[in-house]
C-alpha cells in the first residue's frame, strides 16, 4: 500500500512539474508571430524585434548540394521558444512545415528534422527545430525608410574638405526620373547651401546600382541628374551655377552585392566646379 502510495504521489508531482513547465509566461514583451502560431505546449524564452535589419536566411542548395543563404532586408522578428517534454526535432518540423503550406508558404529549403525556410509574396519564415524548443525567424522585405538627411553646413562641409558630397535623400519613382514629394528638405538644404555660397558652382551627378541594363542605367542617371537640377532652378538657383551628368552603374562606392550596397550606389553627387 504504501508503494502504491508513493508510486502515485511521484506521479502527481511529475504531471504537476510537466503542466508547469507548459505553462510558464512568455518572457516580458513578447508576443507571438501573426504569421506563424506557436506549438501548443510552448512558452516564449526571448524575443528581438527590429524595425529594419537584415538577415541571412537558408534559401535553397546549389547543384553540389551545398546549402545557398541569401541576405534579406526589412522588418526582422526572432523568437526562442521552449515546448513540452517529449517533442521531438521531427515532430516540431513536421507540423510547421504542414502548417506553412496549408498557409500558402512555398518551402524554399529544408535540413530535414531542424531547419525549414518558407515565403509567401515578401513573408519570409525560418524555423530551427530542436528538442523541446525551437528558433523562429521572420522577414518581411521592405525599403529602409530614410529618416536622417544632411543640411545644407554638413553639405557645405564636406564640399570644402572633398570637393564632392554624396546626398541620400532624394527619392524617385522606381526607373523614372519623376522626384517624389518626401525630397523636398534636403533638396531645399541645397537650395540653402547654393544661397548661403553665392560663387560656388555644382556639377549634379545622378549615380545608379547594377540592377537592369548598363545602357537604361546610364540614361536614367542622366534624366535623373537633369530633374534635380531642374527642381533647384525652378526655386531660384540660377541655371549658369549648375550642369547636369549621369554615370549609371560605372561609379559604385561600395558592393552591389546586397541591398545595402545597391542603396547607397543609387545617389546624387554633389561636385564643385571652378
Amino acid at each position: 500500500m504504501k508503494l502504491i502510495l508513493r508510486l502515485t504521489l511521484c506521479s502527481a508531482v511529475l504531471f504537476f512539474a510537466t503542466t508547469l513547465r507548459a505553462q510558464d509566461p512568455d518572457a516580458e514583451g513578447c508576443k507571438d508571430s501573426p504569421l506563424v502560431t506557436r506549438f501548443p505546449g510552448s512558452h516564449i524564452d526571448s524575443c528581438d524585434n527590429k524595425e529594419f535589419d537584415e538577415a541571412e536566411l537558408p534559401v535553397s542548395r546549389n547543384k553540389n548540394g551545398e546549402e545557398v543563404t541569401k541576405t534579406f532586408e526589412g522588418e526582422v522578428h526572432s523568437w526562442t521558444y521552449d515546448t513540452r517534454e517529449g517533442t521531438s526535432n521531427l515532430q516540431l518540423f513536421r507540423n510547421f512545415e504542414t502548417a506553412l503550406k496549408q498557409s500558402g508558404f512555398v518551402i524554399d529549403f529544408e535540413d530535414k528534422p531542424e531547419r525549414i525556410t518558407a515565403h509567401k509574396g515578401n513573408a519570409w519564415v525560418y524555423i530551427y527545430a530542436r528538442v523541446t524548443a525551437y528558433e523562429q525567424k521572420t522577414v518581411t522585405i521592405k525599403d529602409m525608410k530614410q529618416e536622417v538627411t544632411a543640411d545644407a553646413s554638413s553639405l557645405g562641409d564636406e564640399i570644402n574638405k572633398s570637393g564632392h558630397v554624396a546626398v541620400y535623400g532624394i527619392h524617385f519613382d522606381t526607373g523614372k526620373a519623376a522626384i517624389l514629394p518626401d525630397s523636398e528638405n534636403i533638396l531645399g538644404e541645397i537650395v540653402k547651401l547654393l544661397q548661403q555660397n553665392e560663387d560656388l558652382k555644382l556639377l549634379v551627378e545622378g549615380h545608379t546600382d547594377n540592377q537592369g541594363s548598363a545602357a537604361a542605367n546610364q540614361a536614367l542617371s542622366e534624366k535623373r541628374a537633369q530633374a534635380v537640377v531642374a527642381w533647384l532652378t525652378a526655386h531660384g538657383i540660377p541655371a549658369t551655377r549648375l550642369s547636369a551628368k549621369g554615370f549609371g552603374q560605372t561609379k559604385p562606392l561600395t558592393d552591389n552585392g546586397t541591398e545595402d550596397g545597391r542603396a547607397k550606389n543609387r545617389r546624387v553627387e554633389l561636385v564643385k566646379q571652378e
